[in-house]
């Protein structure tokens, strides 16, 4: 067993696993806290794979471990995925400066591995990954006391990995209630099925996660707290870079004001992930003792219910659809900006928008996924608008395209839409409230430009785009937006803000205060959009 053997068994562990992320998810027959098991653990492994890839021929065993460790450190989602990668660390260190690969060099790691996973979670939880890998290792243990090969060992722990997932509902209430095996610990088993089976030359036979779920599993949406359960809204994520940060001190700190903390790696990189109803504060904390960055905060609360909605939705798509006379198909980038539409008739949402452009072969297959008579897309970006144009040309039902150039012009639209009407008369009407819509963008410039009126632009900038127009720049989201909306009111009537994934619930929620408090005629409308790129999109009509 060489450097390229496990460099090819880690590219193909990371590919099963992310085949069959769906699978893992899929496991959450309920609502559950802090994102998808199996995306992120997915999204970890995919983030060592390429940092092991990158690494140039000839590559030591010292370089190899320093690239899944960081990879791992870099890329960690979610609990599932920050675990994966302390279990990840603890392997690597417990190989370290192994030349001669043997069942007590694989037992010896195996037990590195849990010492520092357990190190990351301050109330470990019986019945999850840590079970699973705690039982492997104790396995490899007992095959050291019963004088095993190295390939025998193997087998065994492969064979354990199963058989400790099987044990979890056993262990974890809610997952025998509700009829299935934990997820985390089905992800590790596949990734150590699929690690084994590379690195013995084997064909793997993986099992399917259906082999250990219940018939009577529940349906009914139930909230499951992760861990040891969470009563805040959100997870909060990121990488911290500090010489100065107490590890110990700040995980204090970010017991106080949340749960589910935790806090891995060493001096200057760490992952920073906790619940907590103050992201803010967590910043704020973290910023005075290092430079912060790959922040995400996540709506826990949204997450249940888009959850929830994800798993009506796919029984609703288990029944035919009835045909409709219309259909309306929209683009957007962002959950939120998702849903809206869902909420308001849009009967398919085609991911992108700004320099994410879908292609007239994404929209073209988005018009064949509906059932109805004909079509009407709202590509909601001047960029895709000839991509529009292009699907409805080429469409075998008839099409037409309503130019929108941003996705809250696509609200008004869709509130004057006749859901039932003449493809004609719609097109006509929602073209027409078009004119009424004015819409602003902010976000951040990437290079020297001016503004339209000769003001210099400087990268990093904020700056803010009015109907297309780059009109405003400032050093901060508030100071640009505020300055947007003064800009595009002229005595309108109602305001529809959305919110950015970058834009903190905080900052956003006192952003429309003082919206409010300078425009009091105006009926704001906050939503979280999610949208990548703008931190705040709105329209003023």
């Amino acid at each position: 067993m060489n450097i390229d053997d496990i460099r090819t068994c880690i590219a193909t562990a990371s590919a099963e696993l992310s085949a069959r992320k769906e699978e893992i998810n899929r496991l959450n027959v309920f609502p559950v806290p802090d994102g998808d098991t199996g995306t992120n653990m997915s999204l970890t492994m995919e983030s060592v794979a390429r940092e092991v890839a990158a690494l140039p021929a000839g590559a030591d065993g010292a370089a190899l471990r320093k690239a899944v460790t960081h990879g791992s450190l870099m890329g960690a989602r979610g609990n599932s995925g920050v675990i994966t990668s302390q279990i990840l660390r603890g392997l690597c260190e417990g190989l370290a400066d192994v030349t001669d690969y043997s069942t007590e060099t694989v037992a010896h790691a195996l037990a590195r591995a849990v010492e520092v996973a357990f190190q990351a979670v301050r109330k470990p939880v019986k019945g999850t990954i840590l079970t699973v890998l705690e039982d492997c290792a104790n396995v490899a243990q007992r095959a050291c006391e019963d004088g095993l090969d190295v390939t025998s060992t193997l087998h065994a722990i492969s064979d354990e990995a199963l058989a400790s997932v099987k044990r979890t509902p056993e262990l974890l209430p809610v997952l025998k209630e509700n009829g299935v095996v934990d997820s985390g610990g089905f992800g590790l088993a596949v990734l150590i099925q699929s690690f084994i089976a590379a690195l013995t030359g084997e064909q793997a036979h993986l099992a399917s996660a259906e082999d250990f779920t219940h018939a009577e599993a529940k349906v009914a949406i139930e909230h499951v707290r992760d861990w040891a359960g969470s009563d805040y809204m959100y997870c909060t994520e990121f990488l911290l870079h500090s010489d100065e940060v107490d590890p110990v001190e700040a995980l204090e700190f970010l017991a106080s004001i949340g749960d589910c903390e935790l806090l891995v790696g060493a001096h200057p990189d760490f992952k920073v992930h906790v619940h907590t109803d103050t992201p803010g504060t967590v910043l704020t904390y973290m910023t005075d003792r290092g430079q912060v960055s790959e922040v995400f905060i996540h709506n826990m609360v949204l997450e249940s219910e888009e959850r929830a909605d994800g798993i009506a939705a796919d029984e609703a798509a288990a029944k035919p659809a009835e045909r409709k006379p219309i259909a309306f198909i929209a683009v957007a980038a962002g959950e939120g900006m998702a849903n809206i539409l869902r909420s308001l008739g849009v009967d398919y949402v085609v991911s992108g928008g700004q320099t994410m452009n879908p292609s007239t072969k994404d929209l073209l297959d988005a018009i064949d996924q509906v059932n109805a008579d004909s079509v009407i897309l709202l590509p909601n970006n001047k960029n895709i608008i000839m991509a529009a144009n292009a699907a409805a040309d080429n469409a075998a039902i008839p099409c037409r395209v309503i130019p929108t150039t941003s996705v809250p012009a696509s609200f008004s639209a869709m509130l004057v839409a006749d859901l039932e009407g003449d493809l004609e008369d719609n097109v006509e009407a929602m073209t027409e409230v078009l004119d009424e819509v004015k819409c602003g963008e902010v976000t951040t410039a990437i290079k020297d430009s001016k503004t339209s009126d000769g003001r210099e632009i400087r990268p990093d900038d904020v700056i803010g785009i009015a109907d297309g127009s780059l009109d405003v720049v400032g050093q901060s989201v508030e100071e640009v937006t505020l300055a947007l909306i003064d800009k595009l009111n002229d005595d309108l009537d109602s305001l529809t803000l959305l919110a950015g994934a970058d834009l903190s619930q905080e900052d956003f929620e006192s952003l429309v205060e003082q919206v409010e408090e300078l425009h009091p005629d105006l009926e704001v409308d906050a939503q979280r959009g999610e949208q990548p790129l703008y931190p705040i999109v709105f329209s003023i009509e």
